[in-house]
């Protein structure tokens, strides 16, 4: 097995845990790591026996580096992206892909310019519940799809300062829809608001998305409810499947009622090394800079549509 030299651009809340990652892959070789506060680049670089530094810049400098994960605040996406970019460093760039649809067809453009591969940190693609649900769509254990409805609540993350809860987490929502049902979004509907003084953007969100092949989608998301829950239900002609995305439980009722075995497994290390593997191979990601382009294009929407009080068309894929 083959490793690739990484290093981890930011090393907060998230970044931590590709250092960790990344340090513990068979085919990976961690060599290095910024953050811009000194004092946490030295301790993630000690404890995961690697190079530490404060400018960025440092790591893309250095030749014997292949890819790095970027994992700073979205709004800084663009700049050190690019510079990646420039340094001909195959990117996995944290959710969403970046600030703006702008920014992130420039990305994509660049990345596909410079010959290098731009994977987007849609992580909950990886667990292993999402693809047993996958299966069992295909399977057709519930017949027809009709609608799913998703809620992913929890209290406030003081980390997150940069955007609201639909940017940070209804797009998990939209992105696993979309994998799961095989169609774009033709049309969405959001509410949404701000209950939080200590919050700069709206903290709660209800979006209905009318996928091309019929289905409805329904998602609820805040950052006002005192407990974490990640969960999706999705409803067929003859029964319904229920994820629980934490846990990573998968449970059919209707004519196949059951309990579905699944091996626990993390999804950012399956994210991680399915990274690896196409940077290895020379492969596309399993989760592009295009995915990433839609995703932030449909949250994007749900957006504009809360603030005008009006259904959004979203053409194109």
């Amino acid at each position: 097995m083959n490793k690739v030299n990484v290093g981890v651009i930011g090393v907060g809340a998230m970044g931590v845990h590709h250092a960790r990652v990344y340090s513990e892959l068979e085919n990976a070789n961690l060599m290095a790591i910024s953050d811009l506060m000194r004092e946490k680049s030295e301790e993630v670089a000690n404890q995961y026996n690697t190079r530490g530094f404060v400018d960025y810049m440092d790591i893309l400098k250095m030749p014997e580096i292949d890819a790095v994960s970027v994992c700073v605040p979205t709004t800084h996406h663009f700049n050190v992206v690019m510079d990646a970019i420039e340094h001909g460093k195959h990117v996995l760039v944290e959710k969403p892909i970046a600030f703006t649809l702008r920014e992130a067809e420039a990305m994509v453009k660049a990345a596909k310019d410079e010959g290098v591969k731009l994977a987007t940190g849609h992580v909950e693609r990886f667990n292993p519940a999402v693809g047993k649900a996958k299966e069992l769509i295909k399977d057709d254990v519930i017949g027809e799809v009709v609608s799913a409805s998703a809620k992913r609540v929890g209290p406030f993350p003081p980390r997150i300062k940069d955007v609201g809860v639909i940017i940070d987490l209804a797009i998990h929502d939209v992105d696993i829809m979309y994998h799961l049902f095989d169609s774009p979004i033709s049309r969405i509907y959001a509410n949404m608001g701000s209950k939080l003084e200590k919050c700069e953007y709206e903290d709660h969100a209800e979006i209905m998305s009318s996928f091309k092949n019929g289905i409805i989608g329904m998602l609820e998301v805040n950052w006002l409810t005192p407990y974490k829950k990640r969960k999706l239900e999705i409803t067929g002609v003859d029964g319904i499947i229920s994820i629980d995305y934490i846990d990573q439980t998968v449970h059919v009722y209707g004519k196949s009622t059951q309990n579905v075995d699944i091996d626990y497994k993390e999804p950012l290390r399956e994210e991680l090394s399915s990274f690896l593997n196409a940077v290895d191979n020379g492969e596309d990601p399993k989760i592009t800079g295009k995915d990433g382009i839609y995703a932030l294009k449909v949250v994007t929407a749900a957006m504009k549509s809360a603030k005008d009080n009006l259904p959004v068309e979203i053409n194109g894929y």
